[in-house]
């Protein structure tokens, strides 16, 4: 075999040198990158850690029977450590929020659309129209990336209990499409009808955790919750012993079990109340119009300039010929002209409002309300007509009215701790006004011709039914909602908290790049021991024996 010049090994050898520093400076440069990649990503993480065990967030949407909200709320883990409650560092909406969806001098449910989900079933476009901006505006003051661990949770109140089954399922199910296609967190579970014993307690959990009495081991009062809605009234306050009532119940909230008295009445919420009114008003007034299904009601709590087509539930058929032979149940049940006016008399407008307070939906209030008193009420726990919550009140120092009752309060310009007297007196002034002038104070204007409604009901609803004429009640806070008992215990019944959920998440999140990173530098140390290595094997055969032959010119050679 014809041995290889010494020229051609020699350019073999440059060659394979050059390469060689290619190499080296592409592997050097990749590693540089490698080593870039890997500082963003361990700084992320870090990051991403650091806020994960200081905050958190939930989304809680509030689908009710007057109109749907969200609230977002951020929490801080280990805020509370003695009571083992988080620290609640911020909830919106605020009154620094900035949104189309907020009203003007707005107070109480702002962050809302109208009206609730239950007028939607069967209606999916209605359901997403409902929800979509409000979500998207929760997407906003969540940070985005944190979305993939906040949980967002839909629940539903009166409007929707009082559905069929089948109904409220097929709205919920509408709900789960909206929310999956947003990047919150959500579980099937999450999605539901609230019990209006749930409601009650989420709303006593949020007003104790606002003001400072949950888990407090020295044992400080509790404040007892009044809560007002379009459709139910929610009541509860804590007691001193447990029975065999089933509307008591254990809350062991922080460090201290509270046993407390949790009523939800479903048929007191002021839409609710004042729609009895006119029921009640129909079976009385004889003018039921002439030739046609509408008739005229004349209501003694609305301004004399108001006149409004009103739908009525339960109104007795007028005696028009052809509705006599319907066959149609709707026309049995409801007249879709009924016409409202306003007729207005304080003193029976007081006692409308007051059978409709006690639930009577007879033809001759005065004569039922005969006897119906709280000193006359023997049973502490109530009966269908009132509860003596004042026989049962304990650990409860005071009681705060919220929503419903803090918007009376609030257009009444009145102090906090306003006496039932003062309301009932503001009411007597207020209700001599025009419709004009009721929609000037009103900050909402749909409901502006029943303010003269409201204001007597409210007072009516706490000193007859409740019986609380002379405890100490509190008007707001008008920032306290159940929303954030349900956000609270939502985060303490989870198995993982969200906090350690988020961190599970960021883990598979960082899991690839990290995995990646790794993968990758272990393919650079192979390629580059591999390089170092080639030249090494050349020299090792050399040595061995197996060398190139010696060459020597023909002229040197020996004779």
């Amino acid at each position: 075999m014809e041995p290889k010049s010494p020229s051609k090994v020699k350019l073999s050898v440059m060659g394979f040198k050059r390469w060689k520093r290619v190499l080296k400076v592409f592997t050097f440069g990749f590693l540089i990158l490698l080593s870039c990649i890997g500082v963003y990503l361990a700084f992320n993480f870090v990051k991403a850690r650091n806020v994960l065990e200081s905050s958190y967030y939930t989304v809680v949407v509030d689908c009710g029977s007057t109109g749907t909200r969200v609230n977002v709320f951020e929490w801080e883990k280990g805020g509370l450590v003695n009571q083992g409650l988080p620290y609640l560092v911020h909830s919106y909406p605020d009154y620094s929020t900035k949104s189309p969806l907020w009203r003007n001098s707005c107070h109480y449910h702002c962050m809302q659309t109208e009206p609730g989900l239950d007028k939607f079933v069967g209606n999916a476009s209605g359901v997403r129209a409902s929800l979509k901006p409000l979500i998207a505006w929760a997407e906003q003051m969540v940070p985005h990336e944190r979305h993939g661990d906040t949980p967002i949770i839909v629940l539903a109140t009166a409007g929707l209990r009082r559905l069929a089954a089948e109904d409220a399922r097929q709205v919920l199910d509408d709900v789960e499409i909206v929310v999956r296609g947003h990047s919150f967190v959500y579980n099937k579970n999450w999605i539901r009808v609230l019990t209006g014993k749930e409601e009650a307690y989420y709303g006593w959990v949020a007003l104790n955790y606002k003001l400072g009495s949950l888990g407090n081991s020295l044992k400080a009062s509790t404040f007892g919750l009044l809560d007002l809605g379009g459709s139910s009234l929610q009541v509860v306050v804590e007691v001193a012993v447990e029975n065999d009532n089933e509307n008591v119940m254990t809350s062991n909230i922080g460090s201290t079990d509270h046993k407390i008295l949790a009523y939800s009445l479903p048929a007191f919420g002021l839409n609710e109340a004042f729609d009895r009114t006119v029921v009640m008003l129909s079976q009385n007034q004889t003018d039921r119009g002439n030739t046609t299904n509408r008739f005229e009601l004349r209501h003694p709590c609305l301004s004399s300039d108001f006149v409004q087509n009103y739908t009525c539930f339960g109104c007795p058929m007028p005696n028009v010929t052809d509705l006599e032979h319907s066959e149609s149940p709707t026309h049995k049940s409801q007249f879709s002209l009924t016409y409202l006016i306003g007729d207005p008399n304080w003193e029976q407008c007081k006692e409308l409002v007051r059978a409709a307070a006690m639930n009577y939906s007879g033809s001759d209030q005065s004569q039922q309300m005969v006897g119906r008193n709280c000193k006359a009420n023997s049973s502490p726990y109530g009966g269908s007509n009132m509860l003596n919550l004042m026989a049962v009140a304990h650990h409860s120092g005071r009681f705060h009215a919220l929503s419903g009752f803090f918007v009376v309060y609030d257009m009444l310009n009145l102090s906090p701790r306003a006496s039932v007297t003062e309301i009932w007196e503001k009411g007597e002034q207020l209700c001599s006004r025009s419709l004009t002038e009721l929609s000037s104070i009103s900050q909402r204007q749909t409901y502006a011709g029943q303010s003269c409604f409201r204001l007597p009901y409210v007072a009516s609803i706490i000193e007859d039914s409740l019986c609380l004429g002379n405890a100490e009640i509190v008007f707001g806070p008008g920032d306290v909602s159940w929303t954030l008992g349900a956000a609270l215990i939502h985060g303490l019944d989870s198995i993982e908290t969200p906090a350690s959920i988020s961190t599970i998440k960021d883990m598979k999140i960082f899991s690839s790049p990290v995995s990646l990173f790794v993968l990758l530098l272990f393919l650079l140390f192979v390629v580059y021991c591999s390089q170092i290595k080639l030249p090494m094997l050349g020299r090792k055969v050399a040595d061995v024996g197996v060398s190139l032959p010696s060459f020597v010119h023909p002229r040197r050679r020996q004779t």
